[in-house]
């Protein structure tokens, strides 16, 4: 069985749902769901709304949640290990993540396998940048993924799509 709920955010609504073992996604969208009413309350889901909302309010850095991703590819896994070992308001380029699994010729498909996170927020895709510092696709668009770059370290400065 599965859980969902809605909950409205500085960046969007963000629709999180959970099994019985963890949270298996939060997608962002601009637009409420079709059908918010549909929510179920579950303990993963209501915990995930409250470390979101303190989150938002940086007051929680690391998240506590258990995940369920077990039926992503094993690669895709992989990467999401490695996103979530980079810290809060820190990034690290799509090479990184690659010459982190150890083969620097992967960094394309550390990008599909980061836009292919089902996982937003909690597994920080969204501290994941190009090489050259320039912000790179997001799901849920750019100035979202600026957004919560800047929310976690407030002292970077974003022009033009490039960090500096």
């Amino acid at each position: 069985m599965t859980y969902s709920r809605v909950m409205e955010s500085p960046i969007g609504f963000l629709t999180l749902t959970a099994s019985e073992t963890g949270l298996r996604a939060v997608n962002i969208s601009d637009k409420l769901p079709a059908d918010p009413k549909s929510a179920s309350s579950h303990k993963i889901v209501d915990e995930a709304v409250k470390q979101l909302q303190l989150y938002f309010r940086q007051k929680l850095e690391i998240f506590d949640l258990p995940l369920d991703f077990d039926a992503a590819p094993a690669f895709s896994k992989s990467v999401w290990n490695l996103l979530l070992q980079i810290p809060y308001g820190k990034t690290k380029s799509y090479g990184e993540i690659a010459r982190g699994l150890g083969d620097i010729n992967k960094s394309r498909a550390v990008g599909l396998a980061n836009g292919s996170n089902p996982l937003a927020i909690v597994v920080p895709c969204h501290r994941v940048i190009g090489g050259n510092g320039a912000l790179t696709g997001y799901g849920g668009g750019l100035a979202a993924k600026e957004y919560l770059l800047m929310l976690e370290n407030p002292a970077r400065l974003v022009r033009q799509g490039l960090l500096f």
